[in-house]
């Protein structure tokens, strides 16, 4: 099986399940949160599909390390899986960091109970 395949699938199931069983932050339910990523992939394109172009390569892959699968133009598709596993984990921990920074309300701005 192809390790470079395994672990990039492995990086979105972390992800995901870090997600919906610990941080629980519903970042996957935010618009924001998708035209985040698509601005991230749009970038990722220009800057891998430079890197990676099967014509003049400067990143090079070994053939039995990924699943062969190159889009769009010759960029491994486990670039994208890891490129939405950075990004989403880091906006994870960013939203975490935020609801902890929230503030509560105050115990002075509680109504005052009547006995």
């Amino acid at each position: 099986m192809p390790e470079y395949t395994v672990a990039a699938t492995g990086s979105i199931l972390v992800v995901v399940l870090l997600e919906l069983l610990l941080l629980r932050t519903r970042l996957f339910t935010k618009a924001s949160y998708w035209i985040t990523l698509a601005i991230v992939w749009f970038f990722q394109i220009l800057v891998d599909g430079w890197l990676t172009k099967l014509d003049a390569p400067i990143v090079t892959y070994t053939r039995e390390q990924f699943s062969g699968i190159r889009f769009p133009w010759d960029i491994p598709i486990e670039d994208f899986a890891f490129g939405f596993s950075i990004a989403t984990l880091t906006l994870l921990l960013w939203e975490k960091a935020a609801i902890g920074r929230r503030p509560t309300a105050s115990p002075r701005s509680a109504p005052e109970r009547v006995e």
